[in-house]
């Protein structure tokens, strides 16, 4: 009996190392499993030691923009400004991004892909991310070069920025060199830059390349405009250049892992759409999972780095079968425009 007594129980652990063990369950197991446990336990997971990195990337792929913006409150809130990492897909209202600007004063990592953020409030939200150093807006069609002058005037610390976007959104824009140069401009200490298939030419690159002497990452590809030459690039050492060519890694295989939410389908993420969340009842969390779609699998965790392979993976799996059908269709004319050689490497 002696010997026991050396050892401590489980619910006098403190309240960060508890959050440390808790970031290695499942987020369902974290709102409505943990909580049952013991009080110590249950009080763990309502402070900020286990929402510090919150990631709810592939849930909120499949989930309505209400059910996303008031998941986003229940885990920022119980964050209590100690949120460094985010990741959430798909954000639609602008009161979502003002919500998390106002609980950035930690945040480090941000990653917004698919959202419907413009410039206008992307403008107000920067000048409360100043502490970001990786920002992730790939697919985010409604903002342009007056939201990324903006990140770049008060984001002061960003070395990361990741403007991937959809080769078949940006067919019918003519340019996007505007945006390149205001990456040139105002974010000098870049490191990383990933713009994958954004409509930019040979000038706007040798701009940012010219401006941001730290860059160690450029990722082109899919920018058919852009030529750069051998020796210009061998000027910069630490510099590594992807593209445009594109090869192997952006085949389809990495679109499986995507699906867009569809307001149509009539799936709900939750069963408690009509009614409040409340903090203190892990019993109404349980809720969130009474679907066919369970979002057991949603992790806790965030890619530090960008992984140069996976660039573009996250693509909507309907996107398969259009590029083929026009692939088949536009075979011919496609072949006299090197601006469409991006819809062959999917396509074959």
């Amino acid at each position: 009996m002696e010997e026991c007594s050396d050892f401590r129980k489980w619910d006098e652990l403190i309240p960060d190392a508890l959050g440390l063990i808790f970031k290695n369950l499942t987020l369902r197991e974290v709102l409505t499993v943990v909580p049952r446990v013991c009080k110590s336990w249950g009080k763990a997971v309502k402070g900020p030691y286990c929402w510090q990195e919150i990631d709810i990337e592939e849930w909120s792929r499949n989930s309505k923009p209400e059910d996303v913006d008031r998941m986003l409150q229940l885990l920022i809130t119980r964050s209590c400004g100690s949120l460094r990492k985010l990741s959430v897909s798909g954000l639609a209202g602008d009161q979502s991004i003002l919500f998390i600007a106002n609980h950035a004063q930690s945040l480090r990592t941000l990653r917004l892909p698919r959202s419907e953020i413009n410039d206008s409030i992307m403008g107000k939200a920067a000048g409360m991310l100043s502490t970001i150093t990786f920002l992730d807006l790939s697919y985010c069609i409604n903002i342009g070069a007056q939201a990324l002058e903006a990140i770049g005037k008060h984001c002061k610390s960003l070395t990361t920025l990741r403007r991937i976007m959809h080769p078949l959104e940006v067919i019918n824009k003519l340019s996007q060199d505007d945006e390149a140069l205001a990456i040139a401009t105002t974010m000098p200490r870049l490191k990383h830059l990933e713009i994958a298939y954004l409509l930019v030419d040979t000038s706007s690159i040798i701009e940012i390349l010219k401006n941001c002497t730290h860059l160690e990452l450029l990722d082109v590809r899919g920018c058919w405009n852009v030529n750069l030459d051998e020796k210009f690039v061998k000027r910069f050492p630490k510099l590594k250049v992807v593209g445009p060519l594109v090869f192997d890694c952006y085949d389809m295989n990495g679109w499986d892992n995507c699906s867009d939410y569809s307001g149509s389908s009539g799936y709900l993420a939750w069963d408690f759409v009509a009614g409040d969340i409340d903090d203190d009842d892990p019993e109404m969390l349980d809720d969130f999972w009474e679907d066919e779609h369970p979002i057991e699998d949603v992790e806790m965790w965030f890619y530090d780095d960008v992984n140069v392979v996976d660039a573009g993976y996250d693509w909507p799996n309907l996107l398969k079968v259009w590029i083929v059908i026009i692939f088949i269709i536009f075979k011919c004319k496609f072949a006299s425009f090197p601006r469409y050689k991006y819809v062959w490497s999917f396509a074959v």
